[in-house]
């Protein structure tokens, strides 16, 4: 059966464009679990740097998928969470998941 090309929706290429960026997707994944501060983060991503993984953060707030609770404590503790629109990529992520065990091999 022959599909018909589509044309790239505005939409989906800014989806691309967003979860593509270096680290974004991985942030995401490691907040499925749950709410988590910097370094938790951080430590589970031991690969980027704090700098980028705050910018990462920032870009993630402003596009309403990650939100940012800072509880007035001393000393401030600062949680980061997926918002719903956050949470929403979870299926996404678990197809991919699901993809990669089948079609990627095991990195050595």
């Amino acid at each position: 059966m022959e599909q018909i090309p589509m044309p790239m929706c505005p939409r989906f290429e800014k989806a691309v464009e967003i979860l593509s960026k270096r680290w974004t997707s991985l942030i995401v994944f490691q907040l499925l679990s749950g709410p988590q501060r910097f370094a938790q983060i951080d430590h589970a991503l031991p690969n980027i740097s704090g700098k980028v993984l705050s910018e990462r953060l920032k870009e993630l707030e402003h596009e309403g998928i990650v939100r940012r609770v800072v509880f007035p404590e001393i000393p401030v503790r600062i949680e980061y969470s997926l918002s719903e629109k956050g949470r929403a990529l979870a299926p996404i992520f678990g197809e991919i998941a699901k993809w990669s065990s089948e079609w990627l091999p095991v990195p050595e």
